[in-house]
């Protein structure tokens, strides 16, 4: 792996465990992970967990991340949570553009831009995800599809930011139908992903680390790891368990 780039695998604990889960969970994964100086880990627990998370994984080495974010700086937003708060808090980074903000909440392009825009202005870094659904896979318009959404939600970064932002590839038509991509399949696309930033940001592309977001766990994690444009996953259902989250990282720690 071309190590001017780092490894980066993210936990995306999405609706699930309760804040008075979290310290117990973060003693049990300090147990079975290793260091690596190449590896970046994170977790995205919900808002209402952050502060604890923030406290449990503090001088471990382990990031906290938010799994979303306003796109306005502050003001009458009812139930939304500023960069600034997050920044505030002590977390590193922000998921933005996940498949389930695009399709359940209607999160446009324009929108997940801005948000990109404020995560770096905040001086975190900006979890982007992309990604096609079952028709748009089937239909052949993949690659027009992760151009498109790339183009729009980079609107505006700069050459110096980019290396700072994180591509995730999600390919929605594989989560949850059934249906499973392979690591030649994932390669393919995320390789797509970094001639599309090259096309953007030229040699900076190569600094960019591209994570795969379709069902990566332990089993899985070493043939996909080993792909050249696969720099790491972002884990949904196999971050909540800590031994198994942990076996992922440790793989990871292993293929830099």
């Amino acid at each position: 792996m071309d190590h001017i780039r780092k490894t980066v695998i993210g936990g995306n604990w999405k609706m699930n465990l309760l804040p008075s889960e979290v310290s117990a969970y973060a003693e049990e994964l300090k147990k079975y992970i290793t260091d690596s100086e190449n590896t970046v880990v994170f977790f995205a627990p919900p808002f209402v967990m952050l502060p604890i998370a923030v406290q449990s994984f503090k001088d471990t080495g382990i990031f906290v991340a938010a799994q979303n974010v306003s796109e306005h700086e502050n003001g009458a937003f009812t139930g939304e949570v500023s960069a600034s708060q997050l920044r505030d808090l002590g977390i590193t980074h922000v998921i933005a553009g996940h498949s389930e903000r695009r399709s359940i909440y209607g999160e446009a392009d324009s929108a997940v831009n801005a948000k990109v825009l404020k995560i770096l202005e905040h001086s975190m870094q900006p979890v982007l995800c992309v990604g096609e659904s079952e028709e748009i896979r089937d239909s052949g318009k993949t690659e027009e599809l992760i151009a498109s959404q790339l183009k729009a939600a980079l609107s505006g970064v700069s050459e110096d930011d980019i290396t700072r932002v994180i591509i995730a590839y999600e390919p929605i038509w594989a989560i949850g139908t059934g249906r499973t991509a392979t690591a030649v399949q994932a390669e393919e696309v995320c390789c797509f992903i970094r001639g599309v930033l090259a096309e953007l940001y030229c040699e900076k592309a190569n600094a960019v680390s591209i994570i795969y977001g379709g069902s990566m766990n332990a089993d899985n994690a070493s043939e996909l790891l080993g792909a050249p444009n696969i720099d790491g996953g972002l884990i949904g259902g196999a971050s909540l368990v800590p031994e198994s989250f942990a076996k992922i990282i440790n793989t990871a720690n292993t293929s830099n």
